[in-house]
This record gives C-alpha cells, sequence and structure tokens, in this order.
C-alpha cells in the first residue's frame, strides 16, 4: 500500500475520533451521564448483530453494520440535530452532505466512494438494509428513554402522539416486529408518566 494511502487512512481515522466528544441528548442507560455520537453508533452497530432476526426483511448484517458505523460520522462537522427538538431539516440535510463530502473525501478514492455510497444509501433509506439500518437507530434511543423513565421526551415535551410518529414509521417499515414492542413500551411509559 502506498505511504500516501495510508496518510490519508490515518488522517480519516483522527479526524472521526472527534465523534467522541459530539454529545447526544439521549443518556447512557444507568442515567450517569449522555452518551456520545462515538458511542450511538458502536452501539447501535451492535444492535444490528444482536438483533438481526427481527429484520422486515433479508438483509446483508455486515454491510448494516457498516452504515451504522459511518451514519454519523457527518456529526463531526454538523453536530447532532434529536429527532424531537425541531430543526431546519433541508438545511441539516445540506449541512450533512457536506460534511459527507469532506470527510469521507479525506480517504483513498476507492474508500471515499464507497463509505460515501454506505453513508447516502442509510440516509436514503430505501434499500432493505438500510430500512433495518435506520430502524434500529430509532430503536435504541426508545430503549433508552424507556430505562431512564422517560429521558429526553420528559425534558423536552414529547407526547404519545409525537413518539408514535417521530419513531414509529421507520421502525414498523425496517423491524415491525420491534416496533409491536416499542409501541407497548412507549403506552406504558406515558401512561405512568400521566399518573405522576
Amino acid at each position: 500500500m502506498p505511504v500516501e494511502a495510508l496518510e490519508r487512512q490515518l488522517s480519516f481515522l483522527r479526524e472521526i475520533d472527534q465523534l467522541k466528544g459530539v454529545i447526544r441528548q439521549s443518556p447512557l442507560l444507568d442515567g450517569s451521564r449522555r452518551e456520545n455520537s462515538a458511542e450511538h453508533s458502536w452501539h447501535v452497530a451492535m444492535y444490528a448483530l444482536v438483533l438481526r432476526e427481527y429484520a422486515a426483511a433479508p438483509v446483508d448484517v455486515a454491510r448494516v453494520i457498516q452504515m451504522l458505523l459511518v451514519h454519523d460520522i457527518v456529526e463531526v462537522d454538523a453536530g447532532d440535530h434529536p429527532l424531537h427538538v425541531a430543526s431546519s431539516g433541508s438545511n441539516q440535510a445540506e449541512l450533512e452532505a457536506k460534511a459527507a463530502e469532506r470527510l469521507f473525501g479525506m480517504l483513498p478514492a476507492e474508500q471515499h466512494a464507497e463509505l460515501l455510497a454506505l453513508w447516502r444509501e442509510f440516509e436514503a433509506g430505501e434499500s432493505d438494509d438500510a430500512k433495518f439500518a435506520k430502524a434500529l437507530d430509532r430503536f435504541q434511543p426508545i430503549v433508552a428513554n424507556i430505562v431512564n423513565g422517560g429521558g429526553t421526551w420528559t425534558e423536552n415535551n414529547v407526547s404519545l402522539e409525537r413518539a408514535r410518529e417521530r419513531y414509529g414509521p421507520t421502525i414498523r417499515r425496517g423491524a415491525p416486529e420491534l416496533w409491536s414492542l416499542c409501541e407497548e413500551w412507549v403506552v406504558e411509559l406515558f401512561l405512568r408518566l400521566q399518573g405522576d
């Protein structure tokens, strides 16, 4: 391998180390602190490895894991934007697309093209692999909110209807059995919160 290619790869790996400093709204399951985007990416990749039988259609779990490992790298430049916090969607999409070009562009041409294509496939959410990856990306924060007694939903006044609307369609599309379970959890959580 040429030295220049290795230098580019190492430069990219140093750059994406910054993902460890992008703090998300979701707390760790023990509630001790908020997770960072690198931890989220690793954890949701593990969800794919462990929960692959819940995919709505046959998937290549290795590709799903790859997508999940790269899906939030753009947050190095664009930051994290929680699903339930209002944002300018098209502007955020533009920022993330520019970030993807810059960050993956640090790599040698073949890897640049490969990782950028994976990221774009995830964003489009049309392939079976991407549908499952996106479902897990929405499922993992639900688990955090359930375990933490409402977590960020309580902090941001997210209603039951809003939770169903923002999480349901994506999870149902890629992992319908997981959405059935989530919906039970979510309804139970909101009933409990209303009783408090």
